[in-house]
């Protein structure tokens, strides 16, 4: 489920893409573990403590079970982690999410008025943080498990501010290094 680059313009360039953190796939690993481990004992009391067609429908109730779990707890959440999308191109930042239900969001670099990150021990120990991008929109938009969120903010702070994109008001002035063409 790789973003397709045949989407972008034809002379954009793709900087950066990254999925979620792999913290957000804890809980469905932790969750595959321990119902397989519980599967698997209470498989070995049924296949001990029954006979015939009772062991049987015992055991195939408890598969039942085992499916079910895991793919509501664990499928799920690794479709939505693998088909969750955060791109950064020379002209702007995608947001896309979804698997049945598609979102997203544009933004483009020269509506990007401020981009900051925010992470706390847990997420600096993880290497993943919170990246805040404050566009001509309004509210700032918050984009949660950002892997290495402080590269991700150089270049993206990079590609806005030190490349002549970044917030409009300051687009009357002229790029130093363009003097020369005068």
């Amino acid at each position: 489920m790789g973003y397709p680059e045949e989407l972008l313009a034809p002379d954009e360039q793709l900087l950066l893409h990254r999925h979620p953190h792999w913290k957000m796939l804890f809980l469905p690993a932790l969750t595959f573990i321990l119902a397989t481990a519980l599967a698997g004992f209470a498989s070995g009391l049924a296949w001990r403590n029954t006979e015939g067609t009772t062991r049987t429908v015992v055991l195939i109730a408890i598969l039942v079970v085992w499916a079910v779990l895991l793919v509501w707890r664990c499928l799920g959440p690794v479709i939505r982690w693998k088909s969750t999308h955060f791109i950064i191109t020379d002209r702007r930042v995608l947001v896309r999410e979804g698997v049945l239900t598609h979102t997203g969001i544009d933004i483009p670099m020269n509506r990007i008025s401020s981009v900051q990150f925010r992470h706390g021990l847990s997420d600096r120990l993880l290497g993943t943080g919170t990246l805040i991008i404050d566009a001509a929109s309004g509210d700032p938009l918050e984009y949660d498990d950002i892997p290495n969120v402080q590269q991700v903010h150089a270049l993206l702070y990079h590609e806005v501010f030190d490349t002549g994109g970044g917030d409009p008001r300051y687009d009357q002035y002229p790029d130093p290094r363009h003097e020369h063409r005068r």
